[in-house]
């Protein structure tokens, strides 16, 4: 883990400012038309090329409630390449939300948008961090790894275990069930996570804790 900021890679005022100026656009429109808030799933894009698969809205809120319940009131939640999760957390419509406070930690730098609560983060530097973000201070990591490979999760399973208190939710592929149980001792859950667009491979949730996704 660093010591410091310093080697982790910023955007300048200028950039920020730009990306804070589009994202108020896409709530009220440049012609005053409604839109989406910077908090709607789907309010930054898909980027295939950094395997960005959003979750369907009806995913995002149940996973949500999930990490609401078992981080319990003034709880701690880390969304690991899940930001659909932290998008509907934010959005202050689901119970409980208002109570757990939440960050993102991604490699698109898109979601600087979202100020101190986004946490750059490059899956092949699992420990790599700023000096704020302490060992074992989430109540619950939720995590998706970016790619269905032994090798990625491998390392986003060092990044949960260094974030979370005990609990952990991993979205990934199903045909990563014994590698996620190898590295993490975790059951596959009943509850399957659905996606906007349709991908042909099957995904799964998996929890070290005894959750109501086990047996929905």
């Amino acid at each position: 883990m660093s010591d410091s900021d310093d080697d982790v890679p910023t955007l300048s005022a200028h950039t920020l400012a730009a990306l804070q100026e589009f994202y108020s656009e896409t709530k009220t429109g440049r012609h005053g038309e409604t839109l989406p808030d910077q908090f709607s799933v789907g309010a930054v894009e898909e980027d295939w090329r950094m395997s960005q698969f959003w979750y369907s809205d009806e995913t995002a809120t149940r996973l949500a409630e999930e990490v609401i319940h078992e981080a319990g009131a003034g709880g701690r939640v880390a969304c690991v390449s899940a930001p659909s999760v932290y998008q509907k957390l934010k959005q202050g419509r689901l119970a409980g939300s208002d109570q757990v406070s939440a960050v993102v930690l991604e490699y698109d730098r898109r979601f600087a948008i979202y100020g101190d609560d986004f946490i750059f983060y490059d899956y092949n530097e699992p420990l790599s961090f700023p000096a704020s973000v302490a060992p074992q201070s989430f109540d619950i990591v939720l995590a998706d790894p970016p790619y269905l490979s032994e090798e990625c999760l491998s390392k986003v399973a060092k990044t949960i275990k260094y974030l979370t208190k005990g609990k952990v939710l991993l979205c990934t592929g199903a045909i990563m069930e014994n590698h996620a149980k190898e590295h993490l001792d975790i059951k596959k859950c009943s509850f399957l996570p659905q996606h906007n667009r349709n991908l042909s491979n099957e995904f799964c949730c998996f929890v070290n804790y005894p959750s109501r996704l086990l047996t929905c």
